[in-house]
């Protein structure tokens, strides 16, 4: 039993997409890790933005020019719109932190960008199963996972938070951490929009 006709290649694009996602969650934690936000790697993860941007776009174009799709064309869109979003926003994150010329780093967000990379790799295992309708409880199972990690995530986000209202005596810098903690905050809570999506898609088709 599969879940997709084998003939279908929509399984090839949301695994295309959810390799460039991963790839883009790998530079952002070794950026965070490295402290290096520079001009080059934001570019880099910029590009890695604008590929995954053409995946999506590419997607779009096969639903609308094939007659019967695999699953609803409601169910294509969100999913691969939601996936997209994750990148989009771990550009996003990148690109304040280089416009804002924080006056330091902060080790703080490693934490963070750990669980959205944790995150990512759940994301990836599950778009993967979905080929193969016998995967359905490992998926489901997955997007608990995710869930749980977002759940982390929000801990991690309330600590973090109160500790830089507490500590952080610069008002300018403040406000730029805030924003920053609470984007990268939201890339996490959009891989589990995407579990979502996958769930709802296996519980439709199971």
């Amino acid at each position: 039993m599969r879940l997709f006709p084998k003939t279908e290649n929509f399984f090839e694009l949301f695994e295309e997409l959810a390799d460039k996602i991963e790839e883009g969650g790998n530079l952002f934690l070794e950026m965070a890790q490295t402290r290096d936000y520079s001009d080059v790697r934001v570019a880099k993860l910029k590009e890695i933005e604008h590929e995954a941007d053409g995946i999506t776009h590419k997607t779009y174009e096969k639903m609308h020019k094939t007659f019967l799709t695999p699953i609803d064309r409601e169910d294509i869109y969100a999913l691969v719109n939601k996936m997209d979003s994750i990148m989009d926003v771990i550009e996003a994150t990148a690109v304040r932190i280089h416009l804002y010329k924080v006056k330091k780093t902060s080790d703080e967000i490693i934490k963070q960008a750990q669980i959205l990379n944790d995150s990512i790799k759940k994301v990836k295992s599950i778009v993967q199963a979905m080929r193969n309708m016998k995967n359905s409880e490992m998926i489901l199972a997955g997007c608990v996972e995710i869930n749980t990690l977002e759940n982390a995530g929000d801990i991690v986000l309330r600590t973090i938070m109160a500790d830089l209202f507490e500590n952080e005596k610069d008002a300018i810098e403040l406000v730029k951490w805030k924003d920053i903690f609470q984007l990268l905050e939201e890339a996490i809570d959009v891989c589990e929009d995407v579990s979502n999506i996958v769930e709802g898609i296996v519980l439709k088709h199971a």
